[in-house]
């Protein structure tokens, strides 16, 4: 029997998009809210069919409750393994305790998580200090996709006069797997967080022959960092830049931001429902989904 997807009623796009994708039947699922602000829920799950549970997880803290609530409520209709994919997981940036008195954020939620589900699916987890998010979502299959393919595909088409620029060393090796996909050059920035909206950023020399900057990260927020990068372009003689980033989490201003900065546009894979998305992450998802074991 094959599985069965449940979509929260904010991912009813992707959802419907994996179900045509796979060929897995799909149905919305029902979501409350009691007076005290508690949530509700309902699923109709066909009896002995694996289940899948798709909602991405930005503005988490109620989400996540939710999703809990659900994994439980599949269990008890009779879903042998539950399968949660949330392309974007909050949390996985704080992965140690920075100064005394504060969570390890990302160790808390991937507990939670490892116990509901068999299996979690995201796309690029913000992960620094530990390689895999197996060791993170204990108890659980846990993989993060990466959307490298995705962008250099959407980069391939729009190579003429282009470089692909990370932000920092640490998205080195991402960076170069998407120059080398889309067969364009790449380099990395060296950044300087002086707070949460506060970025300083310097630029290796740019190879001949470029003019166009593909500026590519895997989270916007406030747009501080695409923005120093941006302004450190043009002062070494880039034309026009775009940003294309994974998770478009881009707070109140953040978009003024960018534009002040001098970016033309900027687009989004649509881990998160945005106007800015423009690269789907659904047929990487199917793929992989469809590798049940």
């Amino acid at each position: 029997m094959r599985p069965h997807l449940h979509l929260f009623p904010d991912a009813l796009r992707l959802g419907r998009g994996l179900a045509r994708a796979t060929g897995y039947a799909a149905s919305p699922l029902r979501l409350h809210a009691f007076p005290d602000g508690e949530s509700g829920l309902r699923v109709h799950h066909p009896a002995g069919a694996d289940a899948v549970l798709v909602r991405t997880l930005h503005e988490p803290n109620d989400k996540l409750v939710e999703v809990l609530l659900a994994a439980d409520a599949l269990r008890r209709a009779g879903a042998p393994r539950v399968t949660l994919i949330a392309p974007y997981l909050p949390y996985m940036r704080q992965d140690c305790v920075f100064r005394s008195g504060e969570p390890n954020s990302q160790r808390v939620v991937g507990a939670l998580l490892g116990a509901a589900f068999d299996r979690v699916l995201t796309i690029e987890a913000h992960l620094h200090r530990v390689r895999r998010l197996s060791e993170v979502v204990s108890g659980a299959r846990a993989q993060s996709l990466s959307a490298a393919p995705a962008i250099a595909q959407w980069v391939a088409a729009r190579r003429r006069g282009a470089i692909v620029v990370g932000p920092d060393a640490e998205s080195a090796a991402w960076i170069r797997a998407v120059a080398r996909r889309a067969a364009v050059p790449w380099i990395v920035g060296e950044k300087q967080r002086r707070g949460d909206r506060r970025v300083s950023l310097r630029l290796p020399a740019l190879p001949p022959g470029v003019w166009h900057a593909l500026l590519v990260d895997d989270i916007a927020s406030s747009g501080a960092t695409l923005a120093a990068a941006a302004r450190a372009l043009y002062r070494a003689g880039i034309r026009s830049v775009d940003a294309v980033v994974v998770h478009a989490l881009i707070e109140s201003g953040g978009a003024a931001r960018l534009r002040r900065a001098g970016i033309r546009r900027l687009l989004s894979c649509d881990t998160i429902p945005h106007p800015s998305n423009a690269i789907s992450i659904v047929a990487l998802l199917a793929q992989t989904l469809r590798r049940r074991r």
